[in-house]
């Protein structure tokens, strides 16, 4: 239940674009999470995508080691906030995580920070549901 495989992951450029046109975004130190609910290709709840600036983090090694946390942090915890309550409500979300600090931080530090968008999240998708 708790896997991350390749139709869960956001490749569109034309979906990518939108995001950051729509400007839905939720931030919590040192993540920003920009989503919209949009229709996808495939059929999963979520698609989503991990970023870290090549501008603050110049080796590929380290960049990928934060994204590597950042999507542990998202594929262990998007069960139990997200996509239950997604399937239920039969919606779909393209997101885009956005690692923000310029220090290199535990994977503890961005986990507290990854429940929080997802809780942020799931009340502004039940919030838009009552609208």
């Amino acid at each position: 239940m708790q896997n991350f495989p390749k139709i869960e992951k956001l490749c569109s450029k034309t979906l990518i674009d939108k995001l950051f046109e729509k400007k839905q975004k939720i931030t919590k130190y040192p993540l920003t999470l920009f989503w919209i609910e949009t229709e996808l290709l495939e059929k999963v709840s979520v698609q989503s995508t991990v970023t870290v600036s090549k501008r603050r983090f110049k080796k590929a090694v380290t960049r990928n080691l934060l994204k590597r946390r950042i999507r542990e942090a998202f594929r262990l915890n998007k069960y139990d906030y997200l996509y239950q309550q997604l399937e239920n409500q039969n919606k779909q979300l393209a997101i885009m995580i956005v690692y923000q600090s310029n220090d290199i931080l535990k994977y503890s530090e961005i986990e507290s920070a990854m429940l929080l968008l997802l809780k942020k999240l799931s009340k502004r998708i039940d919030h838009q549901k009552s609208v």
